[in-house]
């Protein structure tokens, strides 16, 4: 690698191999720079001068495979292309690490706005606001509406037992990141646990969508979804639940996720499950329990980042206060259970 490169993305190697399977797809030397905004794996964008990639790799240093499956992002991204949920048009996989370091794959480079905060938002109005928050929900129901059967994805997950698997999933993930008393925890999983929901028809579940996981056109639509790195096969009941405890103000607030939801004319909860559920179809009666899993989840991933930074396995800035942000979290889940409990009794 030279001082040219990004950290983790050798150009020089990165063109031959482009050149040795795609030969005259690149026209001269490449140049590239890390996106900012992944939490996960690293993203690069990379150019000849002429035409843009995107370039997608596990973190550096990172020892286990299977939690970063580059060959799995790739397959589900181009299944989806033709299907009419936007996604990049993907150009290459490339499974020897031996290339860059890592597994790694290539994509075209898609245009589009990234919205992550409440002020990019008000520079646009609340009618253009209100118009990228409800494409966002359509976007949602395209992606699961698309037949895993016919796109060649059937054995993508196993949507059977999907909702206990993984609510023992993050349980183990608690167990594991114990240091401190964390009042109400355990009573939110064990409430969980006791009212599993029987789901639906299964869906794509791409594991983590929200607004700053996709890019906006200059009309307003969805011009691509990315990060598919927790996709699966499941109960698309999940991914919505998770873009309502992303946007609401008791989240937001906490300066733990994007606050672009809070900007004047995002649709409320209301609207954006009510969308859902009459372009879907789906059931939506039991989506407190999703909701209610949703800020268990978020706590659990919270409390892991703060146990590894408390015992020094975590280094950058930022993390020093986000166990505080884990409590709110956990009693967010237990009063959307509470409301819940309420409602049905009357």
């Amino acid at each position: 690698m030279t001082d040219d490169d990004p950290p983790g993305l050798d150009l020089a190697r990165l063109r031959e191999r482009l050149d040795r399977d795609l030969p005259g797809l690149v026209a001269g030397p490449l140049r590239g720079e890390v996106i900012a905004g992944g939490r996960s794996n690293l993203t690069y964008r990379v150019t000849d001068g002429t035409s843009r990639w995107v370039v997608r790799r596990p973190p550096l240093g990172h020892v286990l495979p299977t939690a970063h499956d580059m060959s799995r992002e790739y397959r589900v991204i181009s299944a989806l292309n033709g299907t009419g949920v936007p996604v990049p048009r993907t150009v290459l996989l490339c499974d020897d690490p031996g290339v860059v370091g890592a597994p790694f794959y290539v994509m075209e480079f898609a245009e589009g706005t990234p919205y992550r905060t409440e002020d990019e938002l008000l520079a646009l109005g609340p009618e253009r606001t209100r118009s990228i928050g409800l494409a966002l929900v359509d976007t949602l129901v395209d992606l699961h509406s698309v037949d895993p059967d016919a796109i060649g994805l059937a054995d993508f997950g196993r949507p059977d037992g999907y909702l206990q698997r993984q609510l023992r999933r993050w349980k183990k993930q608690l167990d594991s990141s114990r240091s401190r008393e964390l009042p109400g925890i355990d009573d939110l999983h064990d409430r969980l646990a006791a009212e599993v929901p029987e789901s639906g028809p299964p869906a794509i579940v791409h594991g983590d969508y929200r607004l700053d996981n996709v890019l906006v056109d200059s009309d307003d639509r969805i011009s691509a979804v990315l990060d598919w790195e927790m996709s699966t096969l499941g109960d698309p009941l999940t991914d919505l639940a998770l873009l309502v405890a992303y946007a609401g103000r008791d989240t937001t607030s906490l300066g733990i996720v994007s606050n672009a939801s809070d900007a004047p004319g995002y649709p409320d909860t209301e609207a954006v499950v009510a969308r859902y559920a009459a372009r879907s179809g789906r059931d939506v009666s039991r989506l407190d329990w999703y909701v209610g899993f949703a800020f268990f989840k978020l706590a659990v991933i919270l409390e892991g980042i703060h146990y590894r930074f408390d015992h020094g396995q975590t280094v950058g800035e930022g993390f020093a206060g986000i166990g505080n942000s884990v409590l709110p979290l956990v009693t967010r889940g237990n009063t959307i259970l509470d409301n819940a409990t309420r409602q049905e009794s009357q």
